[in-house]
């Protein structure tokens, strides 16, 4: 992962429309915090194969049990990435991590789980996801004569893919894929998920494993002084709570965000 630290609003976004478009970003409130899913930190030191898998299969059990009796929008999940998204969507400990296709919307999320008042420094992840899935496809061609898909034959049957082939052998690679059952929300934030084909391994690991030594990731590092800035440019834009969100919940977001921008 390539290291870089921004020193200005300017040299932000020319960093960004630099990339084609063929990229995934992430924000994250600290620059110091790892790339790691939800389950990783639940998890903890206590991470391995088996330990992953018990609480992954915990949580995903009790998950689809329950889900017809919580479920409003009657679109009931139909594979294994499509549940896993569910339960992203609403809090419940997964593998996947959150990406988006707009860096802008990555850089809301920085910015709305920011806390001000530590001044900590704010960061973007920028990810070739062509890449990382053209690399992935390799390596199962490597070790499975028989697979014989593309990264454009996929298109729309990644979670297939993943279910009979990534997770049943636990490559040691990482997968993207958008969620199947799109609801209104997760549209409006073009969101995308990237996780390990293998439990065992967190996926800062895989990502750093010599099969994705050529793929361009990128972490900009963003002074905690740029934040007013960048959520002035995302207003701009009319990327706030209210258009990512569309619903009070989000207005309520946007009304607090203004608030920890400008309180200090």
């Amino acid at each position: 992962m390539k290291l870089i630290r921004v020193l200005s609003v300017g040299e932000l976004i020319e960093r960004i429309n630099s990339l084609p478009n063929h990229y995934i970003y992430r924000g994250q409130a600290n620059s110091n915090w790892r790339l790691e899913s939800s389950l990783e930190r639940v998890v903890g030191a206590n991470w391995n194969s088996k330990s992953a898998q018990i609480f992954e299969d915990f949580s995903l059990e009790c998950f689809q049990s329950k889900f017809h009796l919580y479920d409003t929008e009657n679109c009931s999940p139909n594979s294994k990435l499509a549940w896993l998204a569910a339960m992203q969507h609403y809090g419940a400990p997964t593998r996947l991590v959150d990406f988006s296709e707009s860096p802008y919307v990555a850089l809301y999320f920085a910015l709305e789980a920011i806390n001000q008042a530590t001044k900590a420094d704010f960061s973007l992840f920028m990810i070739d996801y062509r890449a990382i899935l053209e690399k992935s496809i390799e390596h199962i061609k490597s070790v499975d004569r028989d697979f014989k898909e593309t990264r454009q034959s996929i298109q729309g049957k990644q979670d297939e893919v993943f279910e009979r082939i990534v997770d049943r052998f636990s490559y040691d690679i990482a997968w993207i894929t958008e969620p199947k059952i799109l609801n209104a929300r997760i549209d409006r934030q073009s969101g995308s998920f990237l996780l390990s084909g293998n439990r065992g391994k967190r996926i800062e690991e895989v990502l750093s494993s010599d099969l994705y030594k050529d793929v361009d990731m990128q972490k900009l590092e963003i002074p905690s002084e740029l934040a007013s800035g960048v959520y002035a440019l995302l207003r701009k834009m009319n990327v706030t709570g209210k258009s990512l969100y569309g619903d009070l919940d989000g207005l309520a977001k946007s009304i607090r965000m203004e608030m920890q921008v400008y309180s200090v």
